[in-house]
């Protein structure tokens, strides 16, 4: 699978990797299962202990840390360091709730006086995760965190282009003292994945990545019989109503498009404007992602990021020509970018018809869409007319609207007044092709655990 570090910035590789043998990955299954008939039986409180003790190594060792981002996938070293912490957050998240989230549930029943019913929250086993280049870190933690503190253990493939950041989370969860096999790394192929997945002891599989990744993995699990969630794309919209403030409402815009280099899928990719307030925002949003500053992702003064390879930069120049094809306008925005570095000039893309297949797609990169509603009603159609439903935003003056707007939009994720966002205290997941499954808070320890009733029924009940 070519697993190798390549600077984006530089282009020059900097590490490769072989991958995983079949026997190591048959190891790593039979490690995984004896770890997780020790850990089920650990209390929530030793659990807990790994977990924070996971989350102070991360902020003792941030910057090296961070580093690796940027190195790895040329992430803004302010942006990387900003990871680093919420990957410590979501750690401390499950060590504060996890026993109360999992806590036995006693269940209402017709007639108490024949008995009770309880629920209880019980670890499957090994999981199999396979997550992203896009966020190394924060990808592995919020499946991570709540999977251990439920009892689960985990193994982990990640992008290709990640290693370094892969293993460096290998080497945290064993300096912080988790059971040897609980969690581990592994360079695996896509062969090796559905031997993983159809390994009777692996009871679910959680990816993040492509609507065609997800596809594959999903058929895999669903012919093996196993749990899967599913966080694929997404093509967030950024609802501006009449009456917003003009001049914030732009900064959020040029940020949430631009945060990570456009590589999000909760970014800010169709921006749809009321008409009264369309040219004075798209003026001054032309502006706002001119000043923008690419360079080298590991200068502080750099505000624009590289993509994480020539590939991926390459791709995102192929859909803007597509898009100009079928009938788009296509601005480039700013200086021109460096000739180093998987770079991508900023552009703005209007006149996106109906008819346009770029309309319906999702750009990984600094692409903004925008278009203009004819009022409020045409703003929320524009918004749902996607094959997406991950995130989105709406923007005005009067929050209570701005809330009522935002119930009309179609998606797993919907902030008034802010670009979506993610925080270790918020539930994360869409609908549609953006996928299925939710991810962090008591929904997400709740996706790969068994419910199970406890009935005590009275012996001298009828039958």
């Amino acid at each position: 699978m070519a697993y190798a570090t390549i600077n984006p910035y530089t282009g020059e590789t900097v590490a490769t990797f072989p991958d995983a043998t079949d026997g190591e990955v048959r190891a790593a299954l039979d490690k995984a299962d004896a770890a997780f008939r020790r850990w089920k039986e650990t209390s929530f409180a030793e659990r807990g202990r790994v977990l924070q003790k996971a989350a102070d190594l991360l902020r003792r060792d941030s910057d090296a840390y961070a580093k690796l981002l940027t190195l790895e996938m040329g992430k803004l070293v302010a942006e990387a360091k900003a990871e680093v912490e919420l990957s410590a957050k979501i750690f401390e998240y499950y060590v504060r709730h996890a026993e109360r989230l999992l806590a036995p549930q006693d269940l209402p029943v017709l007639d108490p006086a024949e008995g009770k019913a309880t629920l209880v929250h019980e670890p499957l086993g090994i999981l199999l995760a396979i997550e992203p280049w896009n966020f190394p870190y924060y990808q592995i933690a919020r499946i991570l965190a709540p999977q251990l503190a439920a009892g689960n253990t985990l193994l982990l493939k990640h992008a290709s282009n990640v290693p370094q950041s892969a293993a460096a989370f290998d080497k945290l969860m064993r300096e912080a003292g988790l059971v040897e096999g609980a969690f581990a790394n592994l360079y695996a192929t896509r062969s090796q994945l559905e031997m993983i997945i159809n390994d009777p002891r692996v009871h679910g599989v959680a990816l993040t990545g492509s609507e065609a990744a997800g596809a594959v993995v999903a058929a895999q699990a669903g012919k093996a019989l196993k749990k899967s969630t599913m966080e694929l794309g997404g093509a967030d919209a950024f609802v501006v109503l009449a009456d917003a403030d003009l001049q914030k409402t732009v900064d959020w815009a040029v940020f949430g498009r631009h945060w990570n280099g456009g590589q999000v899928c909760v970014s800010s990719k169709r921006m749809i404007i009321a008409d009264p307030v369309y040219d004075a925002f798209l003026e001054r949003y032309r502006k706002g992602v001119a000043a923008l500053v690419p360079g080298d992702p590991f200068d502080e003064k750099t505000t624009l990021a590289p993509l994480s390879s020539q590939k991926a930069a390459d791709d995102v120049k192929d859909q803007i020509r597509a898009a100009v094809e079928h009938g788009a306008k296509a601005e480039e925005v700013g200086p021109p970018v460096p000739n180093q570095g998987a770079f991508v000039q900023p552009t703005i893309l209007t006149e996106v018809g109906e008819d346009n297949p770029a309309r319906y797609w999702e750009f990984f990169g600094p692409v903004s869409m925008l278009f203009r509603a004819k009022d409020e009603d045409d703003a929320v159609r524009i918004a749902n007319d996607s094959p997406f439903g991950l995130g989105g935003s709406v923007f005005t003056a009067n929050a209570a609207h701005g809330e009522a707007v935002a119930k009309k939009i179609s998606t797993g994720m919907v902030f008034v007044n802010h670009p979506t966002k993610v925080e270790a205290d918020l539930p994360f997941g869409g609908v549609r092709r953006s996928g299925y499954g939710r991810e962090l808070l008591g929904l997400g320890i709740k996706e790969f655990v068994n419910h199970k009733l406890i009935g005590v029924v009275d012996i001298d009940a009828h039958f």
